[in-house]
């Protein structure tokens, strides 16, 4: 049964088509966790003292508990009313309910944020609204969404296959795989120096469960254009890296602004260089060649989540998106 445009029972799940599709649902269904399962009871003390924090973590911690307070239901919407609707296949259709479960979850933990902190709500749940580059962000991610949300939208056509296969791009790739990422950086090297670990183990739990949800993205792109090959033209390869070129600039952007004078030591240049990195990264895992050519300068990072080392699976899919790189 194809991906995309199946005309069998979606209802019949066996037998399976993609074997590797029911392993992310199985392996995700091993990793549960719940944002009351992490103390914050430090982050209290530490936010509430004068002398903890700096001005510029203070901000840095708001930015990023901002964006991804709304990004997780964006995130959330994409899946229910986009992917669920033109993914056919059972076994994919049932991890992108697992999917939303988790997103679910981690909409819950910036709640828990806001509410253990002290946090004023509006402030929060409004930046998608008041900070220029997280509405930059999220307007340029949902964009790609707006032409299946017309009632007369089909993906039985090429051009519809590739409206379809950008909105995938744009929330797998771009927003859980390149915009979540400098955020990810940004708290656990805050955790690093015992500094909200609270906060961090949540993200770090979150960013857990992104790497999994980003490698089933990757071959769900990489499955519909093998399946329909007259969508991967060259003009649709390059209007991806355009995309992606696009997405870099906006997530310099929201770094400049979110963290203006760097961090422990860690300045725009470096964190403009992973940026670039993980660009590169991701264009590969869908099948793309590198721009930027850049190395990680955040190595350690690899150390907090690696989808091989805790575990995932050791997959036989022949697009070892396992193996994700950080």
């Amino acid at each position: 049964m194809p991906i995309i445009n199946s005309k069998s029972d979606q209802n019949k799940i066996l037998p399976m088509s993609y074997l590797w599709a029911h392993k992310y649902f199985r392996h995700s269904m091993t990793r549960q966790w719940m944002p009351e399962d992490i103390s914050m009871q430090l982050d209290v003390e530490q936010w509430r003292s004068m002398n903890i924090l700096t001005d510029d973590e203070r901000t840095m911690v708001l930015r990023n508990i901002g964006y991804f307070s709304t990004a997780s239901s964006f995130m959330a919407d994409n899946i229910v009313l986009t992917a669920y609707k033109h993914i056919t296949n059972p076994e994919c259709r049932q991890y992108l309910l697992r999917q939303a479960y988790e997103t679910s979850i981690h909409t819950d933990a910036f709640i828990q944020c806001c509410d253990t902190l002290g946090l004023d709500p509006d402030e929060i749940y409004s930046m998608h609204q008041n900070i220029e580059t997280i509405k930059a962000k999220d307007d340029f991610v949902a964009k790609f969404a707006v032409p299946l949300k017309d009632p007369k939208f089909s993906i039985t056509s090429t051009k519809g296959i590739q409206q379809f296969v950008l909105n995938l791009v744009g929330n797998y790739v771009v927003m859980e795989g390149l915009f979540f990422y400098t955020s990810f950086a940004m708290m656990l090297m805050l955790r690093r120096r015992d500094k909200m670990a609270g906060v961090g183990q949540l993200f770090e739990n979150i960013m857990q469960d992104a790497t999994v949800h980003l490698a089933f993205g990757c071959d769900i792109i990489k499955e519909i254009c093998i399946e329909n090959p007259k969508v991967w033209t060259p003009a649709f390869k390059s209007e991806i890296i355009d995309m992606i070129k696009e997405a870099v600039d906006l997530e310099k952007e929201y770094v400049s602004e979110a963290c203006p004078h760097g961090l422990m030591g860690i300045d725009a240049v470096l964190f403009s260089q992973y940026i670039d990195y993980i660009a590169d990264t991701r264009l590969e895992q869908i099948g793309l060649p590198k721009l930027f050519q850049q190395v990680n300068p955040f190595k350690w990072l690899s150390q907090s989540v690696s989808m091989k080392d805790k575990g995932v699976f050791n997959s036989s899919h022949e697009y070892h998106t396992s193996d994700v790189k950080w």
